[in-house]
């Protein structure tokens, strides 16, 4: 803790929020082709408050504009593995236009921080900022070596941030066996006496794909049995509307068992309907974890509406789950069919880990000293993070960016959304339960 102009102590609690405003207003649209405005001014921000109370931080650019922030805090121990915490600095871009609040201010109103990054992820930025700096301020080492790295270009696919990192320095990771970072911690109210907490053990693999199929040129007034648009939709249409089939990953039966126990009715995954009807908010982010999925996104062809062009593409996001790669690519080209060609743009691998051993004790104990009806479970991200790259460290990553939120918010639909907001009450939870994790991890 530190004294603010006042004479009043300042704790973790009472700058979260604050950190986490500044972070929203600087602009780190990542449009994933360096046209945004980069990551640099986040990492020297980031960079000054790690100085201010007494690290050494490094900024690391990988491009210009697009840099890192790593730092490391000397544990107790410095004989055991260390611990990463990681986050990334960069945000999908945002039209200012469909926003209540202006996505780059910062904005609070009620009761809620508003901004694009808010929980993806500048609030776990912030959060550990604020733990951080709290603890140097106090003199409260860890009992381990922590590992701090706040990374450009997460949501392009992390090619100029973690990817970067783990390829050209990876002496920052050395000692480094666990990691925790984005998207998991966050509550589900299940009754009054009950709210799990969802930590991320899985996460889908991903196939960033560009679909491309070759036809004759033309004139538009001609008929034309070899039109790209026509093959290139059809098959397109076909992809978008397949029900791919479901399949039950050890980490998704371990959750559903878990959520089953807690609303004390069975839970049946080839029951779709049944199932995500019992899960409120976090319905689509669960029902994404129980199949393979090949979403269309773009498409492109033509120059001249009454040229039929030669060649029409598209673009799909893939993921897969664990252990089922090789049976979506093989569904995906049958679906697709010989016409279409089929390159990656980006892809990476799933991840899956167990739900045990000392650091989830940690994260349980942490969680029930500030949420006493609060139970942690396993589940798997749809999506995919940084977590990624640093599996290639043979380090065990966990999704652990605690937030008790209100039942009636969908946190699900703020990742990437409009309006996206983070309880202010939830940022000031997260410092004290990563706080007492620290301690106990």
């Amino acid at each position: 803790m530190s004294e603010s102009n006042t004479g009043r102590t300042v704790s973790g609690e009472d700058e979260v929020v604050d950190l986490c405003r500044d972070l929203i207003r600087i602009d780190t649209s990542n449009y994933g082709d360096h046209s945004g405005p980069g990551e640099r001014a986040a990492a020297e921000y980031v960079a000054e408050k790690l100085a201010e109370v007494g690290l050494e931080p490094k900024i690391i650019e990988s491009h210009q504009g697009r840099a890192s922030t790593v730092a490391r805090i000397e544990g107790e121990d410095p004989s055991r593995p260390a611990l990463l915490i990681h986050g990334h600095t960069d945000v999908v871009p945002a039209d200012a236009a469909d926003w209540t609040h202006h996505p780059f201010s910062g904005e609070v109103a009620d009761g809620c921080v508003w901004g694009r990054g808010a929980v993806d992820m500048k609030d776990m930025d912030a959060m550990t900022l604020a733990v951080v700096r709290d603890r140097l301020r106090s003199g409260r080492k860890p009992p381990r070596d922590i590992v701090l790295a706040f990374l450009a270009d997460e949501e392009a696919g992390g090619t100029y941030g973690a990817r970067h990192l783990v390829d050209k320095h990876r002496d920052v990771f050395d000692g480094v066996t666990e990691a925790i970072g984005e998207v998991g911690g966050f509550s589900f109210t299940v009754n009054e006496n009950l709210r799990l907490y969802l930590v991320e053990t899985a996460q889908k693999g991903m196939h960033w794909m560009r679909l491309t199929v070759e036809g004759t040129a033309g004139h538009g007034s001609m008929t034309n049995s070899d039109n790209a648009i026509t093959e290139l939709c059809e098959a397109v249409g076909r992809l978008g509307r397949h029900q791919w089939p479901v399949r039950v990953t050890k980490t998704v039966r371990s959750f559903l068992d878990e959520l089953s126990d807690a609303l004390g009715t069975p839970l049946d995954p080839e029951d779709m309907d049944g199932t995500l009807a019992k899960l409120g908010g976090i319905a689509k982010m669960v029902g994404a974890t129980l199949r393979n999925s090949a979403a269309p996104t773009m498409l492109g062809a033509g120059y001249k509406v009454n040229v039929i062009p030669g060649q029409a593409t598209a673009h799909v996001d893939g993921r897969f789950l664990p252990g089922y790669e090789q049976e979506f690519l093989a569904d995906l080209d049958r679906i697709l069919g010989p016409k279409v060609k089929r390159e990656d743009v980006h892809g990476d691998k799933a991840l899956e880990t167990s739900f045990d051993g000392a650091l989830v004790d940690a994260m349980q104990v942490a969680l029930r000293a500030e949420d006493p009806i609060a139970r942690a479970v396993p589940y798997m991200l749809s999506g995919g993070t940084d977590a990624k790259s640093f599996d290639d460290l043979g380090i065990r990553c966990f999704g652990f960016a605690p937030l008790q939120l209100p039942p009636e918010l969908d946190f699900a639909g703020m990742f990437h959304g409009v309006d996206e907001r983070v309880p202010v009450d939830g940022l000031k939870f997260g410092v004290r339960v990563l706080d007492r994790f620290l301690d106990a991890c």
